[in-house]
């Protein structure tokens, strides 16, 4: 499978962080981008929408510095999440924003990528498209874009109900170009195990919410660190679309979900200036099962790309019979 340009030499772990609303802030992209893994984050992260411009000039100047400063180091391009859908008035501001950029990686979400895929092609850069079904990988496909990422169930925040396993399997039938998996990927054995399946990349993002350059809060991290499978939900109660959250974040609040009436889908809230689902409602994925600290960016990367390192080494399985 294609390994985009933009990527080569640059990775020390085959893997995307993952744009984390209220979580992925410059500290965080440009810690992961530092360590080798692509940095991502949500357009509507930088609030107000000036500070967007800000911010990228801020990362861009701090890895131009480090790779200055480390000629040898793989250090990994950055990207920016887009939210596409026609409710979401940041989006065409901020689409110019970054072209005026040149953001090397750009991903869209909730809408039909057709007018980021035109305007990043124009100045060299390439476009993902998260999917959480075939269907909507086939118009993404038809939009141009040169990536697909395959949000699986498990994943934190918005995510499908399909497996991964399967979604990258029927995917592959029809997609010979670059493709993503995320969903409860946390380590390398599991980053090896999304190539085994036919992804080029993984998508991680719980395992990097709990992480010191993390934005998120202390006693999110915390909950991430403490909680299991039986502490995730996944409901479209709270923002329109089935999302995965942390149910002690929601009953702390002396909220029952099961009395909730379903919510009307309406992607503005995103851009809300208090984001309350998102803010006091926390997000995880299946990931969250093996996390176990909270470490630096570096040491958890270093700590991965080991793990993946090992994973790579082991051959076939001794229970098949030889041929």
């Amino acid at each position: 499978m294609p390994m985009p340009e933009l990527f080569r030499g640059r990775l020390a772990l085959p893997a995307i962080g993952a744009p984390m609303f209220l979580v992925s802030f410059p500290p965080l992209v440009a810690a992961l981008c530092k360590a080798g893994v692509v940095g991502t984050f949500p357009h509507v992260n930088a609030r107000p929408q000036a500070q967007f411009d800000a911010w990228l000039t801020r990362i861009e100047d701090e890895l131009a510095a480090h790779r200055a400063a480390h000629p040898g180091a793989a250090v990994a391009p950055h990207g920016v999440n887009l939210i596409v859908h026609r409710t979401n008035p940041r989006f065409a501001p901020d689409l110019e924003v970054v072209v005026s950029h040149k953001v090397p990686l750009v991903i869209t979400c909730l809408g039909n990528p057709r007018q980021v895929v035109d305007a990043v092609h124009a100045y060299g850069g390439i476009v993902f498209c998260d999917v959480i079904n075939a269907d909507h990988a086939r118009k993404s496909i038809g939009a141009g874009v040169d990536g697909l990422i395959c949000v699986g169930a498990g994943a934190g925040g918005h995510a499908s109900a399909q497996s991964g396993f399967t979604l990258v399997r029927e995917i592959r039938e029809f997609w010979d170009g670059c493709l993503v998996l995320g969903g409860g990927i946390g380590d390398g054995h599991q980053v090896r195990a999304a190539e085994a399946l036919g992804a080029d990349l993984a998508y991680m993002g719980t395992r990097f919410l709990a992480t010191l350059e993390s934005s998120a809060s202390a006693p999110y991290k915390q909950m991430i660190v403490d909680s299991g499978m039986s502490e995730l939900i996944y409901t479209d109660r709270f923002s329109g679309v089935h999302a995965n959250f942390l149910l002690p974040s929601i009953t702390r609040l002396g909220i029952d979900p099961a009395t909730l009436p379903p919510k009307a889908p309406d992607m503005s809230s995103l851009t809300d200036s208090e984001a309350r689902t998102w803010k006091d409602i926390w997000s995880a994925g299946h990931g969250i099962t093996t996390i176990h600290d909270i470490p630096a960016v570096a040491t958890l990367v270093a700590r991965i790309a080991a793990e993946y390192r090992r994973a790579c080494a082991i051959g076939p399985s001794l229970s098949l019979a030889a041929s």
